[in-house]
């Protein structure tokens, strides 16, 4: 999958760095494997929910969400948001769902 973009994994990192690792991990996966739906990114990655339009996946054992929206056909995925659990739980993100 071609990730858009990699600069909001960067950043969090840099804020974050205990979710350094976790998140280049996330990255080099997606970039690795080209998935055609939900249920096949769901195969790679289990922890991932669908909500509305967008991926939420489960990065760093429950520290981290990352928040994207996938072109199947396209075999892109724009990365909206990475979030700690508590941002998250905020819910300011579900304004794009």
């Amino acid at each position: 999958m071609h990730v858009i973009t990699r600069k909001r994994l960067l950043e969090f990192s840099k804020k974050h760095p205990d979710a350094a690792t976790t998140l280049e991990h996330w990255y080099r996966t997606m970039k690795r494997h080209e998935f055609a739906s939900f249920p096949e990114l769901r195969r790679i990655f289990p922890i991932v929910d669908q909500v509305g339009r967008l991926v939420i996946f489960n990065v760093g054992g429950n520290k981290v969400r990352l928040i994207a929206y996938s072109v199947y056909r396209k075999k892109r995925i724009y990365i909206r948001h990475v979030l700690t659990h508590k941002e998250y739980d905020k819910g300011k993100w579900k304004e794009e769902a």
